[in-house]
């Protein structure tokens, strides 16, 4: 069965420096039938003005990713960890037993784009780390590339939780196929372009629970971006 969640009717705040949109409750959006799906927790779509962002502030006991669509973000942590965000890179923290974090929009000039996802981790209490990995675009070109999985396989960031994730920028006219086992469910989040899954279509903002389907078939109508979540 596929259920989609289209992208107007998520969440919506616009602050004039951030414009964020929210497929699952979080903050003063709460939607009782989207609080999380399986141990997918978040996907907040924000778009950030130049020079702005989120002051320092803490996290604990939960898996954040983080996946920048064109721009670039800022990163500095109380790891002691200072990094810049860039299309292609995931960045992961655990914040287990704490974490306190701040991003900004790198740029003076142009907006940052990014999605930033939340995964119930699979323990509590975890020490907190930090790691960002880059993908190249000929990795992630009409292909599901591996970005985030439990054991950190295929140069992936590593979660601790029974979650793969998969990225994908597809040319038009172009597909991908996955397979899913028996006994877990996908989720099929469009961050660019407009695509087709098993035949339904989705845009831009749109997304897609997928539970009882054991293969997907998704094309890209026009150039897109995907995400593509495999949960326990």
């Amino acid at each position: 069965m596929i259920t989609l969640r289209p992208a107007g009717a998520r969440g919506h705040f616009d602050f004039g420096w951030l414009d964020t949109r929210h497929t699952f409750s979080f903050g003063e959006y709460f939607d009782p039938e989207h609080t999380q799906f399986h141990a997918l927790r978040v996907i907040n779509e924000d778009r950030v003005q130049p020079g702005k962002g989120f002051g320092t502030h803490g996290h604990r006991d939960m898996e954040i990713l983080t996946w920048v669509l064109s721009g670039a973000l800022e990163h500095r942590d109380s790891l002691g960890t200072h990094g810049v965000i860039r299309p292609g890179e995931a960045q992961v923290m655990s914040a287990g037993t704490g974490i306190r974090h701040s991003e900004f929009n790198a740029s003076a000039t142009e907006s940052v784009h990014f999605l930033q996802i939340w995964i119930l981790p699979g323990q509590q209490g975890l020490t907190p780390r930090y790691d960002q990995v880059a993908f190249p675009d000929a990795e992630l070109k009409n292909h599901l590339r591996l970005i985030a999985s439990p054991d950190g396989a295929e140069g992936s960031v590593k979660l601790f939780q029974d979650v793969k994730v998969f990225a994908s920028r597809l040319d038009a006219g172009r597909e991908v196929l996955a397979a899913i086992p028996a006994g877990r469910a996908g989720f099929l989040h469009v961050a660019k372009g407009s695509v087709t899954l098993n035949g339904a279509a989705l845009n831009a903002g749109d997304a897609a629970r997928i539970e009882g389907e054991p293969s997907l078939t998704v094309m890209a109508g026009a150039p897109s971006e995907i995400l593509f979540f495999d949960l326990a």
